[in-house]
């Protein structure tokens, strides 16, 4: 059964994605706490607004922020997320997979309560999760460590190795080993 958070106890250990939006959101609306760290919080009944300058890892939870696409410089940003967008959050617990979008070479974490998760991707703990994350960026930016592989093209090879990090517990050297002999080296 999926825990039910709200006012009370969605800054307990949760992981949450936030949409940001305008201002004019929250205008009109009453505040309803502000943390030691400066960041501001309005309650609604369905979910809540939160101002602040910093997102990623706020105590034990781990918040980020969907920007809108105007490419605000501001530092500090309003973020909206629904009770239903927060999840239990641990460091040790297989709670996370990865995500890429190949066409901006963006890549990101999920959280496997997330209604579009299909069960495809390998769930991991946090650290885990960082730590492939460090490395499919190591394959999107750079092409050394595909130097001794004999490829057509580095895109499709980037890809190829990239479901395999996010769809199996194998290692890099494993999965570049696997290329390796599938594709030969040179």
């Amino acid at each position: 059964m999926q825990k039910t958070y709200n006012r009370t106890n969605f800054h307990k250990h949760t992981f949450c994605i936030y949409k940001e939006v305008s201002t004019t959101e929250i205008n009109g609306l009453k505040l309803g706490y502000t943390s030691k760290s400066g960041s501001s919080y309005y309650f609604t009944e369905n979910g809540l607004y939160r101002v602040s300058n910093h997102w990623g890892r706020a105590a034990n939870c781990r918040w980020r922020l969907l920007p809108l696409q105007d490419g605000s410089l501001s530092k500090t940003k309003i973020g909206y997320a629904d009770w239903t967008d927060f999840y239990p959050n641990n460091e040790h617990e297989n709670l996370f997979y990865i995500e890429v979008d190949f066409d901006s070479k963006e890549v990101s974490f999920q959280h496997k309560a997330n209604p579009k998760y299909n069960g495809k991707a390998q769930l991991r703990n946090a650290s885990e999760t960082a730590r492939v994350i460090r490395q499919i960026n190591e394959v999107i930016t750079t092409e050394n460590w595909a130097k001794y592989l004999k490829f057509d093209s580095i895109n499709e090879l980037r890809e190829e190795v990239i479901k395999l990090l996010i769809t199996t517990n194998q290692t890099f050297l494993e999965i570049k080993r696997k290329i390796g002999v599938l594709y030969g080296t040179t």
